[in-house]
Protein backbone atom coordinates (compact mmCIF):
# COMPACT_ATOMS: atom_id res chain seq x y z
CA UNK A 1 0.00 0.00 0.00
CA UNK A 2 1.48 3.50 -0.77
CA UNK A 3 1.05 6.53 1.55
CA UNK A 4 -1.98 8.25 1.69
CA UNK A 5 0.03 11.46 1.29
CA UNK A 6 2.24 10.30 -0.79
CA UNK A 7 2.59 12.43 -4.58
CA UNK A 8 4.79 12.57 -7.88
CA UNK A 9 6.39 15.56 -6.20
CA UNK A 10 7.24 13.93 -3.00
CA UNK A 11 8.76 10.98 -5.09
CA UNK A 12 10.91 13.43 -7.06
CA UNK A 13 12.14 15.13 -3.83
CA UNK A 14 13.32 11.47 -2.49
CA UNK A 15 15.19 10.51 -5.63
CA UNK A 16 16.94 13.07 -5.69
CA UNK A 17 18.10 12.89 -1.94
CA UNK A 18 18.87 9.31 -2.05
CA UNK A 19 22.41 8.13 -1.11
CA UNK A 20 21.71 4.81 -0.84
CA UNK A 21 23.80 3.04 -3.82
CA UNK A 22 27.56 4.46 -3.33
CA UNK A 23 28.87 2.69 -6.42
CA UNK A 24 26.68 4.91 -8.31
CA UNK A 25 26.95 7.83 -6.24
CA UNK A 26 30.55 7.85 -6.85
CA UNK A 27 30.48 7.22 -10.18
CA UNK A 28 27.97 9.86 -11.11
CA UNK A 29 30.24 12.70 -9.05
CA UNK A 30 32.74 11.62 -11.00
CA UNK A 31 31.42 12.01 -14.09
CA UNK A 32 29.75 15.45 -12.97
CA UNK A 33 33.46 16.49 -11.76
CA UNK A 34 35.43 15.67 -14.89
CA UNK A 35 32.71 15.94 -17.70
CA UNK A 36 32.71 15.13 -21.12
CA UNK A 37 35.10 17.56 -23.49
CA UNK A 38 31.69 19.06 -25.47
CA UNK A 39 29.84 20.14 -22.11
CA UNK A 40 32.81 21.20 -20.37
CA UNK A 41 31.46 24.47 -19.81
CA UNK A 42 28.11 23.13 -18.25
CA UNK A 43 27.50 22.23 -15.08
CA UNK A 44 26.28 18.58 -14.49
CA UNK A 45 23.35 17.62 -12.37
CA UNK A 46 25.35 14.80 -10.72
CA UNK A 47 22.29 13.79 -8.90
CA UNK A 48 19.73 10.75 -8.77
CA UNK A 49 17.16 11.67 -11.73
CA UNK A 50 13.58 11.79 -10.80
CA UNK A 51 11.12 10.98 -13.04
CA UNK A 52 8.39 13.22 -15.11
CA UNK A 53 5.54 14.12 -17.05
CA UNK A 54 2.20 14.59 -16.91
CA UNK A 55 0.36 13.45 -13.03
CA UNK A 56 -2.72 12.22 -15.40
CA UNK A 57 -0.21 10.38 -17.48
CA UNK A 58 -2.12 7.43 -19.85
CA UNK A 59 1.30 6.18 -20.57
CA UNK A 60 4.52 5.58 -18.51
CA UNK A 61 7.52 5.10 -20.45
CA UNK A 62 10.29 3.22 -18.30
CA UNK A 63 13.83 3.14 -19.32
CA UNK A 64 16.99 1.60 -17.85
CA UNK A 65 18.91 4.52 -16.20
CA UNK A 66 19.86 7.77 -16.50
CA UNK A 67 23.01 8.22 -19.07
CA UNK A 68 25.76 9.85 -18.27
CA UNK A 69 26.55 12.33 -19.78
CA UNK A 70 22.55 12.33 -20.82
CA UNK A 71 20.13 12.74 -18.01
CA UNK A 72 23.30 12.75 -15.40
CA UNK A 73 24.30 16.14 -16.91
CA UNK A 74 20.90 17.86 -17.57
CA UNK A 75 18.92 16.59 -14.74
CA UNK A 76 15.83 14.97 -16.84
CA UNK A 77 14.79 12.07 -18.00
CA UNK A 78 16.09 10.74 -21.71
CA UNK A 79 17.38 14.71 -22.27
CA UNK A 80 20.50 15.71 -23.88
CA UNK A 81 21.69 12.31 -25.70
CA UNK A 82 20.74 10.19 -28.80
CA UNK A 83 18.20 7.74 -26.55
CA UNK A 84 16.21 10.96 -25.84
CA UNK A 85 16.36 12.31 -29.67
CA UNK A 86 14.64 9.31 -30.66
CA UNK A 87 12.21 8.80 -27.72
CA UNK A 88 11.25 12.33 -27.83
CA UNK A 89 10.38 12.68 -32.08
CA UNK A 90 8.44 9.06 -31.35
CA UNK A 91 6.45 10.48 -28.63
CA UNK A 92 5.82 13.75 -30.64
CA UNK A 93 5.06 12.09 -33.31
CA UNK A 94 1.57 10.66 -31.77
CA UNK A 95 1.00 13.58 -29.57
CA UNK A 96 2.62 12.59 -26.33
CA UNK A 97 4.79 15.49 -26.28
CA UNK A 98 5.06 19.15 -27.59
CA UNK A 99 8.40 18.88 -28.93
CA UNK A 100 10.44 16.69 -30.74
CA UNK A 101 13.42 17.13 -29.23
CA UNK A 102 15.29 17.73 -24.97
CA UNK A 103 18.11 19.29 -24.93
CA UNK A 104 17.83 20.52 -21.41
CA UNK A 105 15.39 20.65 -18.52
CA UNK A 106 14.39 24.97 -19.45
CA UNK A 107 13.85 23.68 -23.21
CA UNK A 108 9.94 23.64 -23.13
CA UNK A 109 9.33 20.46 -23.18
CA UNK A 110 5.82 19.20 -21.88
CA UNK A 111 4.73 15.61 -22.15
CA UNK A 112 1.06 15.11 -22.66
CA UNK A 113 -1.08 12.47 -21.02
CA UNK A 114 2.79 10.69 -20.48
CA UNK A 115 5.01 10.22 -18.18
CA UNK A 116 8.57 9.27 -18.06
CA UNK A 117 11.28 7.18 -15.43
CA UNK A 118 13.63 4.56 -15.35
CA UNK A 119 14.24 1.54 -13.32
CA UNK A 120 17.67 3.23 -12.24
CA UNK A 121 17.81 6.63 -11.40
CA UNK A 122 21.75 6.96 -11.17
CA UNK A 123 23.70 6.57 -14.12
CA UNK A 124 25.64 3.52 -13.74
CA UNK A 125 29.10 2.80 -14.78
CA UNK A 126 28.83 0.57 -17.98
CA UNK A 127 25.32 1.03 -18.27
CA UNK A 128 24.69 -1.44 -16.16
CA UNK A 129 23.10 -1.58 -12.50
CA UNK A 130 23.70 -4.58 -10.21
CA UNK A 131 20.76 -6.58 -8.49
CA UNK A 132 20.75 -4.42 -5.06
CA UNK A 133 21.10 -1.61 -6.87
CA UNK A 134 18.22 -1.93 -8.95
CA UNK A 135 16.54 -3.76 -6.08
CA UNK A 136 17.28 -0.29 -4.07
CA UNK A 137 15.37 2.04 -6.43
CA UNK A 138 12.54 -0.41 -7.19
CA UNK A 139 10.42 1.09 -4.59
CA UNK A 140 10.75 5.17 -6.57
CA UNK A 141 9.32 3.29 -9.49
CA UNK A 142 6.42 1.32 -7.63
CA UNK A 143 5.37 4.83 -6.18
CA UNK A 144 5.51 6.23 -9.16
CA UNK A 145 2.86 3.55 -10.53
CA UNK A 146 0.73 3.63 -7.86
CA UNK A 147 0.34 7.28 -7.87
CA UNK A 148 -0.28 7.25 -11.75
CA UNK A 149 -4.03 6.63 -11.50
CA UNK A 150 -5.14 6.48 -14.76
CA UNK A 151 -2.67 4.89 -16.90
CA UNK A 152 -3.47 2.69 -19.91
CA UNK A 153 -0.32 1.79 -21.05
CA UNK A 154 3.39 0.88 -19.21
CA UNK A 155 5.57 1.18 -22.30
CA UNK A 156 9.36 -0.63 -21.27
CA UNK A 157 12.40 0.20 -23.42
CA UNK A 158 14.71 -2.83 -22.65
CA UNK A 159 15.21 -5.75 -21.33
CA UNK A 160 15.62 -5.01 -17.76
CA UNK A 161 12.52 -2.58 -17.72
CA UNK A 162 10.56 -5.07 -19.32
CA UNK A 163 11.73 -7.82 -16.35
CA UNK A 164 11.54 -5.10 -13.52
CA UNK A 165 8.10 -4.23 -14.23
CA UNK A 166 6.49 -8.02 -15.29
CA UNK A 167 8.13 -8.89 -11.52
CA UNK A 168 6.01 -5.92 -9.82
CA UNK A 169 3.26 -6.44 -11.37
CA UNK A 170 3.42 -10.30 -10.76
CA UNK A 171 4.01 -9.52 -7.13
CA UNK A 172 1.37 -7.23 -7.21
CA UNK A 173 -1.12 -9.80 -8.70
CA UNK A 174 -1.88 -7.53 -11.75
CA UNK A 175 -1.29 -10.69 -13.79
CA UNK A 176 0.41 -14.22 -13.62
CA UNK A 177 3.64 -14.46 -14.64
CA UNK A 178 2.89 -17.36 -16.84
CA UNK A 179 0.59 -15.30 -18.55
CA UNK A 180 3.45 -13.09 -19.58
CA UNK A 181 5.03 -13.14 -22.95
CA UNK A 182 8.99 -13.11 -22.50
CA UNK A 183 10.75 -10.38 -23.53
CA UNK A 184 10.82 -9.14 -27.55
CA UNK A 185 9.92 -6.36 -29.53
CA UNK A 186 6.92 -5.19 -29.67
CA UNK A 187 5.72 -7.79 -27.23
CA UNK A 188 1.91 -6.90 -25.74
CA UNK A 189 0.75 -7.68 -22.38
CA UNK A 190 -2.27 -7.12 -21.13
CA UNK A 191 -2.61 -7.49 -17.30
CA UNK A 192 -6.08 -8.15 -15.22
CA UNK A 193 -9.31 -6.15 -15.83
CA UNK A 194 -8.46 -2.43 -14.91
CA UNK A 195 -5.00 -3.04 -14.90
CA UNK A 196 -2.39 -1.20 -17.87
CA UNK A 197 -1.26 -2.81 -21.01
CA UNK A 198 2.35 -3.85 -20.45
CA UNK A 199 4.13 -2.85 -23.78
CA UNK A 200 7.79 -3.69 -24.75
CA UNK A 201 10.73 -2.06 -26.84
CA UNK A 202 14.13 -2.42 -27.98
CA UNK A 203 15.73 0.39 -26.21
CA UNK A 204 16.31 3.20 -28.23
CA UNK A 205 20.23 3.06 -27.35
CA UNK A 206 23.45 4.02 -29.93
CA UNK A 207 24.15 0.35 -29.74
CA UNK A 208 20.52 -0.57 -30.76
CA UNK A 209 20.15 2.41 -33.51
CA UNK A 210 23.24 2.39 -34.92
CA UNK A 211 23.80 -1.24 -35.75
CA UNK A 212 19.64 -1.08 -37.43
CA UNK A 213 18.55 -3.69 -34.43
CA UNK A 214 16.30 -1.13 -33.73
CA UNK A 215 14.70 1.74 -36.48
CA UNK A 216 12.76 4.95 -36.47
CA UNK A 217 9.88 2.78 -38.12
CA UNK A 218 10.38 -0.04 -35.72
CA UNK A 219 9.56 2.45 -32.34
CA UNK A 220 7.04 4.38 -34.12
CA UNK A 221 4.91 1.20 -34.55
CA UNK A 222 5.10 0.45 -30.81
CA UNK A 223 4.11 4.29 -29.74
CA UNK A 224 1.74 4.14 -32.24
CA UNK A 225 0.45 1.01 -30.96
CA UNK A 226 0.54 2.76 -27.13
CA UNK A 227 -1.51 5.39 -28.48
CA UNK A 228 -4.26 3.56 -30.46
CA UNK A 229 -4.76 1.32 -27.21
CA UNK A 230 -4.92 5.05 -25.13
CA UNK A 231 -7.54 5.84 -27.57
CA UNK A 232 -9.51 2.87 -27.15
CA UNK A 233 -9.43 2.64 -23.87
CA UNK A 234 -11.47 6.21 -22.96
Amino acid sequence: MIDSIDSLERVARDVVACERCPRLRDHCREVARVKRRAYAHEEYWGKPVPGYGDPNAELLVVGLAPAAHGANRTGRMFTGDSSGDWLYRALHRFGFANQAESRRREDGLRLKGAYITAVGRCAPPQNKLNAEEARCCRTFLEREIRLLTELKVVLCLGRVAYDTCARIFTEWGWARREDLLPFSHGVANPLNPGRPLLLASYHPSRQNTQTGRLTEDMLDAVVSAARGYVDTSK
